[in-house]
């Protein structure tokens, strides 16, 4: 190399350092939170409620993202794991309607709603917040790592605004936020060789899932119908459900007219139009465009919908279905597609199907231990409009529900971004199942926890404790892991999350019909091969396997404390004390302990969550860390 040449390169350098330096002139908050999404507007508020100075940042005017602007105001999944805010939500829409039942509209899902009830929702969270900024119709335009945090240029095409965060949520659609920042990652199908998943296929690619422009149409006498669309031809449709049209080019099971249109009924003479099976779902793999090149792209979708729109008036009879007049458009359309993927980007913990459906089966890593958010959908891959036949079967049924590990919403190589929606560490096989809006509502959450955490502890997320993380989020009714047994306002929520969290107890995971399940089976009766996973926590802990099958009280405290010496005088009556607080009782001690005996007797007298801190990968790293 030149003399020439080195000097160059100093000067370059200097020039970069000076320009990463330069003040950031203008407002100044703890956190900014890119994408008002259900999952940025759950960072926002989150953080927030922790003290943080917040800035809410939205491309759009509709706080929501896919479940208001993009019109998909049919939640799936997660009915029985009311987890944090995604919990608040579904309540608040019970408040507006009246009743649980009164969301159950249409055959989709049980959590239907008007768009813009969700809406109005979301603002009303953000109102809320003193701490809170909300920023709508700006659109991130520039990045520049700083020192301590981020410069962030917003504008909305005519005015320009600069902000200094000294933490950032891409809570995008699309991870622009990351992407900008020049953090890795990974976009489409990923290789079976690199992710270890059998059902991947065998080299990578960049196929993505479709995506849909819904519609939301209003049912009305007298209804405005469509003019005919340019290029209509309705063979497009023809076997978009049951119909004299149908021919042999499908597969799929069809249904009805009547029931393809019920399929999106929503409350108040509403139906939204999302359907996958020659309806309208489009491919087009656009992430990695300009907004504004997407935009253009994303007409042609658009197109597609008001065609099919069309064919359900003019076809199949539906000529009392009109397009409802709810969002801020010039088309009557909602305001943004529903977008299945994302940019995937490299975390410190890369979740995989073989973590999902297999929990327990690495002892080299066991997540679990991480987990901070759940979620209980199939994996659910939408490739019904994709032009080729060269696709692997994605569609994947035998998972249980799962918890999500910390260490999938942290950057690889960057401290101060938090990753949500649907741009965290996952394989493209578990997008499938962490896109769904209530999980990507809890990631949200979590991010806005570990920002605010961060900004108060005046340290980066990577130093935080792991379990002061979880500790926060119980405290938030957020679950970190799926177990059915028990209610989150009974008093055995926390000692059954926390002992779960720690491998002591194991939660069954299990499939019926639809539903993805896990039971931690509180009300069996604890057996002495269950002592064997103590065995993970407390290495040198021996378990007693003589004697009968389950476990007496009397043994269960002979066990306490030989793992602690300092319980070397716990009695019965001190257990009997304490199991009674969370109003259960062992008469006495000869009588045989519940699992949630067993798992209060741990957590209020060894307590392994608190003492036994972890890492990313759930490793156990040190014997004590205070959490309170």
């Amino acid at each position: 190399m030149t003399g020439r040449s080195v000097l160059w390169r100093i000067s370059l350098l200097l020039v970069l350092s000076v320009f990463i330096l330069l003040p950031c002139r203008g407002a100044r908050y703890d956190v900014v939170v890119y994408g008002g999404g259900s999952s940025g507007v759950c960072a926002a508020v989150q953080s927030a409620r922790l003290g943080a100075r917040t800035l809410l940042v939205e491309p759009t005017l509709w706080l929501g993202g896919m479940l208001t602007a993009a019109g998909v105001s049919a939640v799936d999944g997660n009915y029985r794991l009311p987890s944090g805010l995604w919990g608040d939500f579904k309540d608040a829409l019970v408040n507006r309607y009246g009743s649980a039942d009164a969301l159950k509209t249409g055959w989709v899902s049980n959590v239907m709603f008007e768009p813009q009830v969700g809406d109005s929702i979301f603002r009303a969270w953000v109102r809320q917040e003193r701490n809170l900024t909300f920023l709508p119709g700006y659109t991130l335009s520039a990045v520049t790592r700083q020192r301590n945090g981020w410069c962030l240029t917003f504008t909305d095409g005519k005015a320009t605004m600069r902000v200094k965060a000294s933490y950032a949520v891409d809570a995008s659609e699309l991870g622009d936020l990351a992407a900008m920042a020049r953090l890795p990652y990974r976009l489409g199908m990923d290789s079976r060789e690199v992710t270890g998943e059998t059902e991947a296929p065998e080299k990578a690619n960049d196929i993505v899932q479709d995506l849909t422009f819904c519609a939301t149409l209003r049912a009305r006498r007298g209804a405005r119908l469509l003019s005919r669309p340019k290029d209509y031809d309705p063979t497009e449709f023809r076997n978009c459900c049951l119909h004299a049209d149908n021919d042999s080019t499908t597969r799929q099971k069809l249904w009805p007219a009547d029931m393809m249109i019920s399929y999106g009924r929503l409350p108040n003479g509403l139906y939204m139009v999302n359907w996958p099976i020659h309806g309208n779902d489009y491919y087009l793999n656009d992430v990695c465009y300009t907004p504004s090149k997407r935009q253009a792209l994303e007409e042609a979708a658009k197109q597609k919908t008001l065609r099919f729109v069309y064919y359900m008036q003019h076809e199949l009879g539906a000529d009392t279905l009109e397009l409802a007049d709810i969002y801020p458009t010039a088309d009557h359309l909602p305001l943004i597609p529903y977008y299945r993927e994302s940019r995937r980007f490299r975390g410190k913990v890369t979740f995989t199907v073989n973590d999902l459906r297999h929990p327990y089966a690495d002892a080299s890593r066991p997540l679990y231990r991480t987990a901070v958010a759940v979620g209980d959908y199939p994996v659910d891959q939408h490739h019904y409009a994709y032009p080729h036949r060269d696709l692997p079967d994605m569609n994947l049924f035998t998972v249980p529900s799962f918890g999500l590990p910390l260490g999938a919403l942290l950057p690889e190589n960057e401290d101060r971004l938090l990753l949500a929606e649907k741009s965290i560490s996952v394989t493209n096989i578990v997008n499938g199942a962490t896109r769904l809006q209530p999980v990507s509502m809890q990631i949200g959450q979590v991010a806005g926890t570990v920002a605010a955490m961060a900004v108060s502890n005046h340290c980066s997320p990577r130093l935080l404790s792991v379990r002061s993380i979880q500790a926060q989020l119980l405290k938030e009714g957020m679950y970190l892991l799926p177990y059915l047994d028990v209610d989150k306002h009974s008093p055995l929520f926390g000692p059954l999350q926390r002992i779960g969290a720690t491998g002591m107890l194991r939660g069954e995971g299990k499939r019926i019909d639809w539903q993805n399940q896990t039971w931690i089976n509180a009300d069996s009766l604890l057996t002495r091969a269950d002592l064997r996973f103590f065995r993970d926590v407390y290495p040198h802990f021996n378990p007693p396997m003589d004697g009968g099958r389950f476990v007496s009280l009397s043994d269960f405290l002979f066990i306490l404390r030989a793992l602690d010496s300092s319980l070397s005088s716990l009695t019965v009556d001190q257990a009997q004390a304490v199991l009674g607080t969370y109003k259960i009782a062992a008469a006495h001690a000869s009588v045989c302990l519940t699992r949630a005996q067993a798992a209060v007797l741990l957590d209020q007298f060894l307590h392994p969550f608190e003492r036994k801190e972890i890492d990313l990968s759930g490793k156990i790293i040190s014997d004590y860390i205070d959490v309170r």
